[in-house]
């Protein structure tokens, strides 16, 4: 299995909504109320920008989230698994962690969690069926998202398209 050249890390694909629900459920509603302390991302060197392959961790007081999607459709959530203070090691990339990167997540830093939000894509194409992982605060989200085989990005309420299964 690859690692995403992350010591330690393994992966746990899904795909759908009903599994994401019944694997991680009742973790996504216990971090409700808790306060996100940090957020590490993958950062490339070279070209001074996120490293979107790799997974975004969510630190909730101790508790933290990996979030990561691969292909169309697969999803993985770990928890605890990945030290951030270890390097990254992917050939032909010069790569670190780096904590809220973005002036957006620094934002959110302190905040405390109203609820975590699985969102499901219900469109006709070929995104229907895959699910996006959001955090709401009471002045802000961010939403970890598919990106055709990457994660990607946004601060943004969800889309009419996305039905939100909601922990709190």
């Amino acid at each position: 299995m690859f690692d995403f050249g992350i010591a330690g890390y393994q992966p746990a694909w899904l795909s759908g909504c009903s599994d994401m629900v019944r694997e991680h459920g009742h973790r996504l509603r216990d971090l409700a109320g808790r306060t996100l302390t940090r957020v590490w991302m993958v950062w490339d060197l070279h070209d001074d920008e996120w490293f979107c392959d790799c997974p975004v961790l969510f630190d909730f007081e101790g508790e933290q989230v990996e979030i990561n999607h691969h292909k169309l459709g697969d999803l993985s959530l770990t928890w605890n698994t990945i030290d951030p203070t270890r390097p990254v090691r992917w050939p032909d990339f010069d790569l670190e962690w780096r904590s809220e990167p973005l002036s957006e997540l620094e934002a959110l830093r302190g905040l405390v969690l109203k609820g975590a939000e699985l969102l499901e894509w219900t469109c006709r194409d070929a995104a229907q069926g895959n699910v996006d992982v959001s955090f709401a605060f009471e002045t802000g989200r961010v939403t970890v998202f598919n990106a055709l085989d990457e994660n990607g990005l946004s601060f943004d309420s969800p889309r009419p398209s996305q039905r939100s299964h909601l922990f709190r």
